[in-house]
């Protein structure tokens, strides 16, 4: 039995929750193409006969410009410190760039093996992926490197192959149907968030998070009470809609998705609340689930 923990990191939007998803066959994190989706510390855990690998999806570490964001950097960091193995991930599409050596200053101050793994192949030639591998070799003492993209599933055998000889520990933390550490409330807040990405411009998703209220479960159904939260009612506006049809979509959306994951009928109910900087405030921060601001 080999088991262990496995810090996944990179500058945000380089496709680590999407891994994670892969990685663990269910959606566990929830995936957008907007940066800076993640910003809790989510356990995907991936269990077989003699191998239990929990892998921490953390915030992309950037440079912040408000309490959430030295928040989400505090947790990309505190994440790095007790685990087995860190997955350094990039996206290969993109040119290496600032925000790759701010990650790579950062992983030089730890001393755990790291490995590269080089994302989104399938978007890329032969020899393109060939390049890549020369062009980071040689910035990091990596112990491995992996190239494959985790929308398609490719290689990412052969990344959990490659993990397991670097894990120590011999028990299972977690029952072996587990596959996340995080609460029904929290993803289902996160579906709904989802949704809001899926349906909204640039500006919009930064600015939003949401909340479950309150659930009223009975024998075949549940009642979600669910707030989104903004920063400026000028969004408000666009989350709602004309006539209140962005929010009837963001809704419906959600609610296909709560079923899938439910397994019962679903009625939801989504109220838009504005908070102004409430990114900047202690005291909603917490409240939402951001906590730990020493």
């Amino acid at each position: 039995m080999r088991s262990g923990f496995i810090s996944v990191i990179g500058r945000p939007n380089v496709g680590k929750s999407t891994l994670i998803n892969s990685i663990v066959g269910k959606k566990v994190a929830i995936t957008s193409d907007k940066p800076q989706t993640t910003r809790n510390i989510i356990q995907g855990i991936y269990t077989t006969k003699d191998t239990q690998m929990v892998f921490v999806d953390t915030p992309g570490i950037h440079k912040p410009n408000h309490k959430l964001g030295h928040y989400l950097n505090r947790q990309a960091y505190g994440a790095l410190m007790d685990v087995d193995v860190i997955l350094f991930v990039v996206d290969v599409t993109k040119s290496l760039g600032s925000g790759d050596q701010f990650v790579l200053d950062r992983l030089r101050e730890i001393d755990k093996p790291v490995i590269l793994v080089l994302n989104k192949i399938d978007q890329i030639t032969h020899e393109q992926i060939l390049k890549k591998i020369m062009e980071y070799k040689d910035l990091y003492d990596f112990k491995e490197i992996v190239p494959l993209s985790g929308l398609k599933k490719k290689n990412v055998d052969e990344l959990l192959k490659t993990i397991r000889p670097y894990l120590t520990d011999q028990v299972m933390y977690y029952g072996e149907n587990e596959i996340t550490n995080r609460s029904l409330d929290f993803m289902m807040a996160e579906i709904i968030r989802e949704k809001v990405f899926e349906l909204t411009h640039q500006e919009v998703p930064h600015s939003v998070t949401c909340l479950v209220e309150t659930v009223e479960v009975g024998s075949n159904s549940m009642t979600i009470h669910a707030s989104i939260i903004v920063d400026r009612d000028s969004l408000k506006r666009i989350i709602i809609g004309a006539h209140g049809s962005k929010i009837k979509e963001i809704g419906i959306r959600a609610r296909k998705e709560l079923e899938q994951l439910l397994e019962k009928k679903v009625y939801l109910d989504l109220t838009v609340r504005t908070i102004k900087k409430w990114r900047d405030k202690e005291q909603y921060l917490s409240e939402f689930g951001f906590r730990d601001f020493e």
